[in-house]
């Protein structure tokens, strides 16, 4: 019998104010949806455990704060974070707008070995609002935003709806995973040949 490995993820999810962090976890976690509207003070965090390929991976998912004043408390969240999540909501520029700040402030704070090859995730939340005609930000302006940070994953949510939801997150844990082992073989005091197979990092999502 072959032994699993498990193995800890810590997935950092970064946006604005009010684009739908909170929701987005708990659809995922809990399987709920609430209207009510709380302001995460500082960060919360949830875990959720899947299996990946002969893997038991626990990821543990940090729902930071998106108001400026608690930015200061980033350091201490983003160290020792295995990939990162940036969350807009589809209907509101602004957040959008927002989204190069954050990603600058992850890679300031967490400051990962090798910045390029850090996993990133792109979701644009809250697609079923008003049956998207409210939306400002179109699929291609986001994914042009994704090109230009290196063809960073993309996705489009409603946590409301539960849609995307769960291909998400699993896309974001298997880039992580690609990314850690990617790590393992870079650590390695001594040199193996690894086929070409198995550097591919990347999301076959």
């Amino acid at each position: 019998m072959s032994v699993r490995r498990r193995t800890l993820l810590k997935v950092i999810v970064l946006g604005d104010s009010g684009v739908g962090k909170t929701s987005l976890m708990n659809q995922y976690v809990h399987k709920k949806f609430s209207q009510q509207y709380k302001a995460t003070i500082g960060a919360d965090f949830v875990t959720k455990e899947l299996q990946i390929d002969d893997r038991l991976v626990t990821l543990q998912i940090w729902d930071t704060a998106g108001q400026e004043r608690f930015q200061s408390l980033g350091v201490a969240f983003y160290r020792g974070a295995d990939c990162c999540i940036l969350v807009y909501d589809v209907n509101v520029l602004k957040s959008f707008d927002a989204l190069d700040n954050w990603h600058e402030e992850f890679l300031k704070q967490a400051n990962p070995p090798d910045p390029k090859k850090f996993p990133f995730m792109l979701v644009g939340n809250k697609v079923d609002v008003d049956g998207g005609n409210s939306r400002v930000v179109s699929e291609k302006k986001a994914k042009e935003w994704c090109a230009s940070k290196g063809d960073i994953p993309y996705f489009e949510t409603s946590a409301k709806e539960d849609y995307n939801v769960d291909p998400a997150f699993l896309c974001i844990a298997k880039a992580a995973l690609a990314n850690e082992h990617d790590q393992d073989i870079y650590f390695q005091a001594i040199p193996e040949t690894v086929s070409g197979t198995e550097q591919q990092g990347g999301c076959a999502c």
